[in-house]
């Protein structure tokens, strides 16, 4: 996936802004959303780093603001900014596989992103960020439907191989905690060389 794809007639007359308004009035999937439609998107045209996460929770459904929990404050630890910083979009874009909280599956967990959601709006609104320099890929599903399926253990230790258009990192949820512990060399190697390319894409 190009950082940013100019095949979109729609790109040529449409703004950022008014797709974005399109976006946030989307139902094409809301018959599948147990608290109905509510599409996140953090964007500018000015973006310098893409979030490109999973879907958002209910903390987030609920606040309108993506990562406003505990998996939020664990990812900004990781990229070492500050909340505002975070959610500046001239620095930072929050762009989900899935736009709306899909739900939670029967083991606690949540749902996946809708199928619908990413073939619908992604590349037209990637289209219109052409600052972009970094794409970060959290979790799977953002990892998957760019690179194809893969490890995301494999990805993450492997970070190099993607560089430099994409960063591949695990999903930042409590679970996380004990995937690093088995993983000393994620906060050794793998964060040191994140918070380097979060510094040199906002430089």
């Amino acid at each position: 996936m190009p950082l940013a794809d100019t095949s979109f007639s729609k790109s040529h007359t449409e703004t950022l802004e008014s797709l974005v308004r399109r976006v946030r009035h989307c139902t094409i999937c809301a018959a599948s959303l147990p608290l109905g439609p509510k599409p996140l998107i953090h964007v500018s045209t000015e973006s310098r780093i893409l979030i490109a996460s999973q879907a958002p929770g209910t903390i987030a459904h609920e606040s309108g603001k993506s990562f406003y929990d505990p998996s939020g404050r664990r990812l900004r630890n990781w990229m070492n900014l500050s909340e505002d910083e975070f959610y500046d979009t001239r620095k930072v874009a929050i762009l989900p596989m899935g736009l709306c909280y899909p739900g939670r599956l029967p083991n606690g967990g949540d749902k996946p992103p809708r199928p619908e959601c990413a073939p619908a709006w992604r590349n037209e609104i990637l289209s219109h960020m052409h600052s972009l320099r970094l794409i970060l890929l959290v979790g799977s599903y953002s990892q998957n439907y760019t690179l194809g399926r893969g490890s995301v253990t494999d990805r993450v230790r492997n970070f190099r191989s993607y560089l430099p258009r994409f960063f591949p990192l695990p999903h930042p949820s409590w679970r996380t905690g004990v995937w690093e512990k088995r993983a000393p060399w994620f906060q050794g190697e793998v964060i040191p060389a994140l918070r380097d390319k979060i510094r040199e894409a906002l430089s």
